[in-house]
């Protein structure tokens, strides 16, 4: 909807990271401010985490999903949980169990069957993107994870948003679009009785859509291994599929209902394994 008013994605990506960065460093300033300490030693991490897990990964999935169904579009993101363990293990030395490939093949099983991907042609472009997304989605869980392990999550978050929104605030010259925050938009669906300005679903998306959930993810890095965080993270695609029922009015055919159930299967599998160093 915010796309389709007129706002590009680097733009959007731009507006998120901005904000998050806010209400992060807003938040740390009231509960833990010496966590803003950083050491020079730490700064080529957190630029390129900022850079390429969060800003180029955000740009990418927007233009993914801007052209592909977004069942499709994150099937293709969501291979990162193929990615990650591989990545995990080759370069952070982490052994994973058998019960864990059980668990993922589960999972992406189930996303091919809600994701229903036989049903029609796919735009390469959009694949392409799609693709994107998903190794620079592991490299995201790889990078929260080994961030994690000594900084506290949302001084992670805040500086990893910050560099993003510099990241974009640069590409873009400094320049933003011009776009009336004020205009109305029509919430469609279900919810077509519904005209609201512009910066509610926008205000909506970055701190219930972007904020919120990322600082989740990072103290989830924090708790546990990305792998783990990774494959958990897979259970978007069936809410959006919910949410979709329950506002455009999408429905689940059986077949794709099973599919859900294979990936919350699949979800507690890869959550009952063991992730340990070799």
């Amino acid at each position: 909807m915010v796309v389709d008013s007129g706002l590009p994605a680097d733009q959007l990506v731009l507006i998120r990271s901005g904000v998050s960065a806010l209400l992060a460093g807003a938040v740390l300033v009231f509960t833990n401010p010496k966590a803003f300490k950083l050491t020079l030693r730490e700064v080529p991490l957190l630029l390129a985490f900022g850079v390429f897990g969060l800003a180029l990964m955000q740009w990418a999935y927007s233009n993914a999903v801007s052209i592909l169904p977004v069942g499709i579009a994150l099937l293709f993101e969501y291979t990162a949980i193929i990615i990650v363990p591989i990545a995990a293990r080759i370069v952070f030395k982490e052994k994973t169990t058998r019960t864990f490939w059980y668990g993922v093949a589960l999972v992406l099983g189930g996303l091919l069957i809600v994701s229903q991907i036989w049903a029609g042609g796919l735009d390469p472009v959009g694949v392409g993107y799609a693709l994107l997304a998903a190794v620079l989605l592991a490299f995201y869980f790889l990078m929260g994870q080994h961030a994690g392990l000594t900084r506290d999550p949302l001084s992670t978050m805040f500086y990893t948003m910050l560099v993003a929104t510099i990241f974009w605030g640069i590409l873009s010259g400094g320049k933003a679009s011009a776009i009336d925050l004020l205009q109305v938009v029509n919430l469609t669906g279900n919810l077509a009785w519904a005209d609201v300005p512009l910066w509610v679903p926008l205000a909506w998306l970055t701190v219930m859509g972007t904020f919120v959930p990322m600082a989740m993810g990072f103290i989830a890095l924090k708790l546990t291994t990305a792998s783990k965080v990774s494959v958990t993270q897979t259970a978007e695609p069936v809410f959006a599929f919910i949410f979709g029922w329950l506002w455009l009015g999408q429905s689940m055919n059986l077949l794709q209902t099973i599919g859900g159930a294979l990936v919350i299967a699949g979800i507690v599998f890869a959550q009952r394994t063991k992730v340990g160093n070799l």
